[in-house]
């Protein structure tokens, strides 16, 4: 049996801030709990860009305009830094 997918539309998300990817966060945290993947779904740039920045791109795997393929790596520097927060080594583990 596979693992369930759990899609999150993220269309209506037109002005994403520091809050909506912490909620987003804690979605994909409570949903790897449970044994399931979280999808977002038709992000838009200002969401990938933001989640890219919070250095998120990894553990919350975006769609962005619904073209699975045409995935960008919003990044930027690649840096590992050690995590105080339990929470956030959690997150890095996904």
């Amino acid at each position: 049996m596979g693992v369930t997918r759990i899609v999150l539309e993220c269309g209506p998300l037109t002005a994403p801030t520091a809050t909506t990817i912490d909620q987003i966060a804690r979605l994909q945290l409570e949903a790897h709990r449970c044994g399931c993947r979280l999808e977002l779904k038709d992000a838009g740039l200002e969401l990938a860009a933001l989640i890219g920045f919070c250095g998120l791109s990894e553990v919350l795997r975006v769609e962005v305009e619904g073209q699975a393929e045409e995935r960008k790596d919003l990044r930027g520097v690649e840096e590992k830094s050690q995590l105080d927060d339990a929470s956030a080594r959690e997150l890095e583990d996904l």
